[in-house]
């Protein structure tokens, strides 16, 4: 089975990914979790975000 990601995860991921730009953080990684469905990337020196499919976030 094919896990896509939600319509919110992907908007938060964008704009996530935009915040971290500007702010001149390079991003590394941008990963699908295809066995929890959430959104993994890793940017600057210690930077991983989470993304649920609700598209809530956490920076753990």
């Amino acid at each position: 089975m094919v896990i896509l990601p939600t319509a919110a995860q992907a908007l938060k991921c964008v704009y996530l990914c935009q915040l971290l730009t500007t702010a001149y953080k390079p991003i590394y990684m941008v990963r699908l979790d295809e066995r929890t469905g959430k959104i993994f990337i890793l940017a600057g020196e210690d930077i991983e975000i989470l993304i649920s499919r609700d598209g809530n976030w956490e920076y753990p």
